[in-house]
C-alpha cells in the first residue's frame, strides 16, 4: 500500500496566531518612516502589470512608491495611481538616481525578457537594496550572470521555480518543501513557492506554508498583487522572512473574501481586503 505523505513536522502552519505582525503606527507617523519602493516593469504590451503591482505597494502602506517603466506607460499610470511617482524610462542610465533614492526595489512584473528589461534588472541588481523579484526577473534570473542582494525575496511559481533550479515542473510539484528550500539556498534569499499551499522557505532554513486561500484565485495578475505587497512589508521595516510570510498570509485571505463571489475574481479587487486586513493585524492608532 503506498504510504501517504505527511507535512514535515518542521513546517510552520502559518494561522493568525503564528503569524510575523506588522507594527502599529503612531499618532507621529510619517512617510518617511515607511521606506521608498521603486518597481522596475511593465514592457510594451505589459504595463498593466507594473500598475498592479505599483497600486498594491501603495495600498499596502509603502510610504512612497515610484514606477520606472516604458514611457508610454506613464500616461495611464498617472491617470490609475497619481500618488505613484512614474517616471519613463528608456535605459538602465535613467535609473540609477531612482536607485539612489529607494530602500526597497521590486523587479520583474511585466518586465519581459529583452533588451530593455534585462538592462534594467542587471543595474537593481547591483544596488545594495533588499529586492523582491518576480515574473521575468526570475526568467532572466535562471538564465544565469545574476545574483540579489541580501535580504531579498523571489516569488515563483511552479514554472519558474523548476526554470530556477533545472528540473521539471512536476518534480517541483512532486515534493514542494525540498523546492522551495533548494530554491531558498541556491539563491540565498527568501523564496516564496506560490501555488496550493504556497511554502516560504528562508536560507537559514525556516520553512512555513499557507493554506488558506480559494479557487477563485485562478486568474492572472494576483502575482503582481503579491510582489507589491512583500515589497511594501519589506519598506516598513519587516524582515524578509516575516514579510513574505504576513503577505502570503494576507494575499490568500484577502483572496478568500473575495473569491466568495465566485469565479471572475480581478486581481485588483484584492487589493481593498488586503488594505482591511492588514489594518485589522496593524491598526493605525489615533
Amino acid at each position: 500500500m503506498p504510504q501517504t505523505k505527511h507535512p514535515l513536522p518542521d513546517i510552520q502552519l502559518l494561522t493568525p496566531g503564528t503569524l510575523p505582525r506588522l507594527a502599529a503606527r503612531s499618532p507621529s507617523a510619517h512617510k518617511g518612516q515607511f521606506g521608498h519602493l521603486l518597481l522596475i516593469g511593465g514592457d510594451r504590451g505589459f504595463g498593466g502589470a507594473a500598475l498592479l503591482c505599483a497600486e498594491s505597494a501603495l495600498r499596502s502602506g509603502a510610504g512612497m512608491v515610484s514606477l520606472a517603466t516604458r514611457s508610454e506607460h506613464v500616461a495611464a499610470a498617472l491617470a490609475r495611481v497619481p500618488e505613484v511617482m512614474a517616471l519613463g524610462t528608456d535605459s538602465a542610465n535613467q535609473l540609477m538616481g531612482l536607485l539612489e533614492q529607494a530602500s526597497i526595489i521590486v523587479a520583474g512584473p511585466g518586465l519581459g525578457q529583452a533588451a530593455w528589461g534585462r538592462s534594467l534588472l542587471s543595474a537593481a541588481a547591483n544596488a545594495p537594496r533588499p529586492q523582491v523579484w518576480d515574473a521575468d526577473a526570475l526568467n532572466l534570473l535562471a538564465k544565469g550572470g545574476l545574483s540579489l542582494p541580501p535580504n531579498s525575496v523571489i516569488t515563483p511559481h511552479p514554472g519558474e521555480a523548476a526554470r530556477l533550479l533545472g528540473i521539471s515542473t512536476a518534480d517541483v510539484q512532486a515534493d514542494r518543501p525540498a523546492a522551495a528550500q533548494a530554491l531558498s539556498k541556491k539563491y540565498t534569499a527568501v523564496a516564496i513557492l506560490k501555488g496550493a499551499g504556497s511554502l516560504v522557505a528562508s536560507p537559514d532554513g525556516r520553512l512555513a506554508r499557507c493554506d488558506r486561500g480559494h479557487p477563485a484565485m485562478a486568474t492572472a495578475g494576483l502575482g503582481d498583487v503579491l510582489a507589491g505587497l512583500v515589497g511594501a512589508l519589506l519598506a516598513q521595516g519587516m524582515p524578509a522572512f516575516d514579510s513574505a510570510c504576513l503577505a502570503v498570509w494576507l494575499h490568500a485571505v484577502a483572496g478568500e473574501h473575495q473569491g466568495k463571489l465566485g469565479r471572475g475574481l480581478a486581481a485588483s479587487d484584492l487589493i481593498p481586503a488586503i488594505r482591511q486586513l492588514l489594518e485589522e493585524q496593524a491598526p493605525c492608532l489615533k
